[in-house]
C-alpha cells in the first residue's frame, strides 16, 4: 500500500495546528530540518517539533536536512519524533553505524536519506539495518521544486535490492510530488511519498491524498 506523508513545510504556520488536522488522512506528518549549514535554507527544529507533538498523535517523519545530525538525534527523539532520518552527506561514513544504532537505542525509527547526486549505492552497506530509504527527487533545502526524472533509476536500484534480500524497509521519495510524479515513483518501487506544495496547496486536502494514495 502506498503511504503519504504530508509535508509541513508547505502549510500556513500561522495556524499549524488547524493544518495539520487537515491532513489527518495522510499516514504520516513528514518534518524538514534544514539548518542553513547542510542546506542553504533554514525552516525549523525542536520547539517546532514539540509543539506539533501536542496537537497531534499522528507518526512524525523527521528529515534532518543539518550538518552532523548526530549532534541532535536525542533532542529529536526527546521531543517526539517517531522516524528518524539523516542525510548520509552530513555525517563522516565511519559514524553512520553509531547514528542508526543511536536511534534505535532511542526506540525511534531509522531512515537514511541521499540527495540527487549521490549514488544508491552509498546505502547498501546500511539498508539491512534501516527502517526507512529515502531518495531525494529534488536538490535538499527548498519546496516547490521540479521533479527529477533522472533519481528514478536509484529508487529502482533500492527497490530491487530491498526485495531481493527480504528487507523490512520503506522506500521513501521528496521532491517535486504530484499525480503524475507519483505514478512514476511507485512504479519504480517507492512505497512512501512526501508531498508538501501538492496537499496544502488545495482547497480538498483529503481529496489531494486520496489521489497519491491511488496511483
Amino acid at each position: 500500500m502506498v503511504k503519504i506523508a504530508a509535508s509541513v513545510l508547505a502549510a500556513d504556520f500561522a495556524g499549524l495546528g488547524d493544518e495539520i488536522k487537515s491532513v489527518s488522512t495522510s499516514d504520516y506528518i513528514h518534518f524538514d530540518v534544514m539548518d542553513g549549514l547542510f542546506v542553504p535554507n533554514i525552516s525549523f527544529g525542536i520547539p517546532v517539533l514539540r509543539s506539533v507533538r501536542k496537537v497531534t498523535d499522528m507518526i512524525l517523519d523527521v528529515h534532518l536536512m543539518i550538518d552532523s545530525p548526530s549532534r541532535y538525534i536525542n533532542k529529536f527523539a526527546d521531543e517526539g519524533a517517531d522516524i528518524i532520518t539523516f542525510h548520509a552527506e552530513a555525517e563522516e561514513p565511519e559514524n553512520i553505524n553509531n547514528v542508526i544504532d543511536t536511534i534505535h537505542k532511542l526506540g525511534k525509527k531509522a531512515g537514511i536519506s541521499i540527495s540527487p547526486g549521490t549514488p544508491a549505492e552509498t546505502l547498501l552497506p546500511y539498508i539491512d539495518s534501516l527502517d526507512l530509504v529515502l531518495v531525494m527527487t529534488v536538490e535538499p533545502g527548498y519546496g516547490g521544486q521540479k521533479f527529477m526524472k533522472e533519481t528514478l533509476s536509484k529508487i529502482s536500484l533500492l527497490r530491487s535490492v530491498i526485495d531481493e534480500h527480504g528487507i523490512n524497509c520503506e522506500l521513501e521519495v521528496d521532491g517535486g510530488i504530484n499525480a503524475e510524479t507519483a505514478k512514476l515513483c511507485v512504479k519504480a518501487g517507492a512505497n512512501v511519498l512526501v508531498a508538501g506544495v501538492y496537499v496544502f496547496d488545495s482547497v480538498d486536502r483529503a481529496a489531494q491524498i486520496a489521489k497519491l494514495r491511488s496511483v
